[in-house]
C-alpha cells in the first residue's frame, strides 16, 4: 500500500501559529493600549489600510497559481463543477446563516447579548459566502484528488464569487436585520478579490509566456510564500491586539463560536460528498468537490468583516475563529476521505 501523503511546512502547524498569535496580538493590545487606535483609523473608502496591504500580501501568491486558460476543460468536468458550483453557491451560504441563526439567537440565548450575537452571526454568513480557493489545492493533494478538476473548480469559483458574494452577503445580513451598506461591500470586494485575482492572472500570464510554468511553480511560488505566511501572521495579530481584552473578559467566545462553524463544516463536506457519489463521479473528483465548500476563503472574510464591522468587532473574531478550527477539521476531512476511498 502506497504511503499516504502528508500536509508539510507552515500549513502543518496552522493552528498552533494561530494560538502563538493570539497569544502575542493579546500582550501588544495590553502593552500598546489606546495608542492602538491610531491603526483603526487608518482608512480610505472604509478600507483599512494596514489590512489592505496584509490582506493582498495573502491573497496574491494564491491568485498567481490559477490557471484560467483551465476552464476550456470544463466540459470534460461538467458534473463534478455543477456540484461544486451548486454547493458552495445554493447551499453553504444559506445553510451558515440558519446554523449560526440557530446557535447565536437560540441555543446561545443568556451566553451572549444581542449586539455581540448579531455580529457573531455576521461573521459567520461571511465565512460562509467565501468558498475556499487556494488551500483546496493542499486538501486534494492530502487526499489524492485530481489536479486538474482541482484547479478548473478553482477558476470557476473565483470567477462566480467576483458576482455573487456581494448580493449574497447583503441578502443574508439583510434577513439577520444587519445593516451592509452597499458601497461598503463593493468596495471591499473590488479590493480584496478582484484587484488581487486581476494581477494573479496578468503575472500567471506573464510568466508563463516569459519564464514558463516550471519556472513560475519551483522559483517564483515558492519566494512568494514566506510573503504569504508573514501577511498572514501578521493580520492575526494585529486582530488579537485590538479582541485581547474581548477574549480575556470572555474565554469562552472562541470555544462558543466555534462549534457552529465547525458543525458547518462537516455538513458542507458531507453534502459534497454524498452528492459526488450519488452523480457517480471518481473518487479523485468527489474528494476535491466536497471540500472545497468545507474550506473557506477567510482572508476575504476576514477583510470584509474588518471593513464593514471593525477590527475589534464580534464578525472579525469570528473570521479568525475560522482560522483556528481550519487545518484540524480540514484534515479530519481527508482522513475521512481516504478511509471511504472507492
Amino acid at each position: 500500500m502506497a504511503e499516504r501523503r502528508a500536509i508539510q511546512g507552515f500549513e502543518k502547524h496552522l493552528t498552533w501559529w494561530v494560538l502563538l498569535c493570539i497569544a502575542l496580538g493579546i500582550g501588544i493590545g495590553k502593552l500598546a493600549g489606546d495608542q492602538i487606535q491610531g491603526i483603526a483609523e487608518l482608512e480610505v473608502y472604509h478600507v483599512n489600510i494596514p489590512i489592505a496591504v496584509l490582506i493582498w500580501a495573502m491573497i496574491f501568491p494564491m491568485m498567481v497559481q490559477i490557471d484560467f486558460s483551465s476552464i476550456k476543460n470544463l466540459k470534460s468536468n461538467s458534473k463534478g463543477i455543477g456540484l461544486t458550483v451548486f454547493i458552495n453557491w445554493l447551499i453553504k451560504p444559506f445553510s451558515m446563516a440558519l446554523i449560526a441563526w440557530l446557535f447565536f439567537d437560540f441555543i446561545y440565548e443568556g451566553l451572549i447579548d444581542d449586539a455581540t450575537a448579531n455580529e457573531y452571526m455576521a461573521g459567520a454568513i461571511l465565512l460562509g459566502a467565501a468558498p475556499c480557493t487556494a488551500m483546496v489545492f493542499v486538501w486534494s493533494y492530502l487526499a489524492e484528488g485530481n489536479p486538474n478538476y482541482t484547479l478548473i473548480q478553482v477558476s470557476v469559483n473565483d470567477l462566480i464569487m467576483v458576482f455573487a458574494f456581494v448580493p449574497i452577503v447583503r441578502f443574508l445580513l439583510g434577513i439577520t436585520s444587519i445593516e451592509t451598506p452597499w458601497n461598503v461591500l463593493i468596495t471591499s470586494t473590488i479590493a480584496f478579490v478582484v484587484i488581487p485575482l486581476t494581477a494573479g492572472y496578468l503575472a500567471n500570464k506573464y510568466i508563463l509566456k516569459t519564464k514558463g510554468a516550471q519556472w513560475l511553480k519551483e522559483r517564483f511560488i515558492p519566494k512568494l510564500k514566506p510573503v504569504s505566511i508573514i501577511a498572514l501572521l501578521s493580520t492575526l495579530i494585529l486582530l488579537f491586539a485590538f479582541q485581547g481584552e474581548k477574549i480575556l473578559n470572555d474565554p469562552l467566545a472562541i470555544l462558543l463560536i466555534a462549534i457552529p462553524l465547525a458543525i458547518q463544516t462537516y455538513l458542507i463536506f458531507f453534502a459534497g460528498w454524498f452528492g459526488g457519489k450519488f452523480l457517480k463521479l471518481p473518487y479523485q473528483t468527489c474528494a476535491p468537490a466536497a471540500m472545497i465548500g468545507a474550506s473557506n476563503f477567510f482572508e476575504l472574510a476576514v477583510a470584509v468583516a474588518i471593513a464593514l464591522f471593525g477590527l475589534e468587532s464580534g464578525a472579525a473574531l469570528v473570521t479568525v475563529v475560522g482560522v483556528l478550527i481550519e487545518v484540524p477539521i480540514m484534515l479530519s476531512l481527508v482522513r475521512i476521505s481516504m478511509n471511504r476511498r472507492y
